[in-house]
Order: structure tokens, then C-alpha cells, then sequence
């Protein structure tokens, strides 16, 4: 982390996920302060429309910053994230600590560097801020919808995986499927990914936690076999058997604007008991 200060040149976007049902007021008491504070903006409706920026502020959840993040990582653009949607593990503040955040912008703020994965399929590159998630393809006229997957760390054989599928996760998507799946949680700062098994079929199956610099790959180990892959929830590519996947660690990350009593811990705490409810 090192800290930044907003200054006349810098460019701020501010971008909104109006499906959000406390969106309105949130973003009228944001727009109202930037410009009370005279601070410059521009606002976007849609990700295709983000211009050039320094800061992007995104109001919405956790959905809505994994939509912006990786053109946002690739662009040099950071983040600071006010929660309108519903659990937000990835935005610095709740809707209504507005004022907060735009005092973050004019008093500095610290930057938080996110690990990304980048996921190579026959030759196509794709990348994941949270995770990568291989899970069986639905056929129903298919007697066994188990599948069978192996997985090789820098050409190591880890496991193979029989069951729904594995998840494939950064540290900052620990919080989100993978959790959900029984995989551990990492901290932000963790120069690392997880292997999480899905519904394995085995009890000797369990998340693997591994270093970051290392290189995945990842079969189905059955001819007949099928895989959908989804990237942050995206549906991405449907494996086959003879498909090779290798999964690494991008070569840029995404960075968050940070106050400097951020806590993680804290922050955690504060989800999942959200989350629970």
C-alpha cells in the first residue's frame, strides 16, 4: 500500500448501477458533495462508455465492480467502491458513508493491489478477478452428470477432482463461491491462489491453497466428459475433453482506494454476519 492524495488533474468517473435499489439517493448525495467539494467528474451509465480516468467510483455491490474491474486493472484505472447494492465485500463503504468516501478522495488514500487470474483456453485468453469456476455441463439425457477433472500444478499432478466441478480463486474471491464451497479464506495481501472442490465425491478431496507464481492446468479426464467454465460468473467456454486450460497469475491487478483505517478483518467480520442474517 503507499498513499495518494486527489489533486486538480486528477480525472474522476464516477459509475452507477441504477438497477440498484438504493441507488438514487446514494448517487444524489455523491454528485451533490463532488461538487460542493469542487471536485471534477464525469459520470457512466454504461461500463462501455468509461473514459479515460484516474479514480472510478462505482456505486452498486460486488457484481457491479467485477464488471469494471479487469478493463479497469488493464487501464490503470483504480477503484473505490460505496455499496448500493447487497453484500459489497468488495466496496470500501456503505451507502451511507458518502461522505467518507469523497473525504478519502480530498485528505489521500491509501491503494490496495488485487491479484487477477488469467485463464488461457485453446489460445483465447480470459481473466477473473474473483474466480474461475469449472463446473459440470448439464446434459439431461446423460445417465452421470459427475465430472471428473485433474488438476497439475507447474506439471505436478495435484488430484483429481470427481464431483460437480472445482473453483479456481484469488484471494479476493475466497470471500464469494469459493467460501461458499467450504474453501478457506485469504487475506488480500496473499500472493496466492485456492483449489476448491465442488460436491467432490471424495472426502480425501480438499481446498488447496498454492503459490500464485505457479502455473495450474486443468483436463477433463473423461473422452465423453463436458465442463462449463465461467470467469467472475461469466459464462466463457464449454471443455471438452482434448481442451487444454492453464491458469496463472496476470501480468496486471486491480487496485482499490483504500482509507487508512481500513481493516480486513474488520471489514469480514462485518459481511458475513451481514451475510448470515
Amino acid at each position: 500500500m503507499y498513499k495518494m492524495l486527489y489533486n486538480k488533474t486528477m480525472k474522476v468517473g464516477v459509475y452507477c448501477n441504477r438497477a440498484t435499489k438504493k441507488f438514487i439517493p446514494i448517487r444524489n448525495d455523491l454528485i451533490a458533495l463532488l461538487r460542493k467539494q469542487k471536485i471534477g467528474f464525469v459520470e457512466y451509465d454504461a461500463v462501455e462508455s468509461i473514459g479515460e480516468v484516474d479514480v472510478l467510483i462505482v456505486l452498486g455491490g460486488d457484481g457491479t465492480i467485477l464488471k469494471v474491474a479487469i478493463d479497469a486493472g488493464m487501464r490503470g484505472i483504480r477503484l473505490l467502491g460505496i455499496n448500493s447494492g447487497n453484500l459489497g465485500f468488495l466496496t470500501e463503504f456503505e451507502g451511507e458513508q458518502v461522505n467518507e468516501a469523497v473525504d478519502l478522495l480530498r485528505k489521500g488514500y491509501l491503494i490496495e493491489k488485487r491479484s487477477v487470474l488469467r485463464v488461457d483456453v485453446n489460445g483465447t485468453t480470459h481473466y477473473a478477478l474473483n474466480d474461475a469456476v469449472f463446473q459440470r455441463y448439464y446434459d439431461s439425457g446423460a445417465d452421470d452428470n459427475v465430472v471428473a477433472v485433474s488438476a497439475e500444478i507447474d506439471g505436478k499432478k495435484v488430484d483429481e477432482f470427481v464431483g460437480d466441478g472445482i473453483i479456481v480463486s484469488t484471494p479476493t474471491g475466497s470471500t464469494a463461491y469459493s467460501l461458499s464451497a467450504g474453501g478457506s479464506i485469504l487475506t488480500p495481501n496473499l500472493a496466492a491462489f485456492i483449489l476448491t472442490p465442488v460436491c467432490a465425491h471424495s472426502l480425501h478431496n480438499r481446498p488447496i491453497v498454492f503459490a500464485d507464481s505457479g502455473e495450474l492446468r486443468v483436463r477433463l479426464t473423461e473422452q465423453d466428459g463436458a465442463l462449463s467454465l465461467f470467469c467472475d460468473g461469466k459464462l466463457v467456454s464449454t471443455l471438452r475433453f482434448e481442451d487444454d486450460v492453464v491458469l496463472s497469475k496476470a501480468n496486471f491487478c486491480v487496485e482499490f482506494l483504500k482509507s487508512k483505517d481500513s481493516n480486513f478483518f474488520d471489514r469480514l467480520l462485518f459481511k458475513l454476519n451481514k451475510w448470515s442474517k
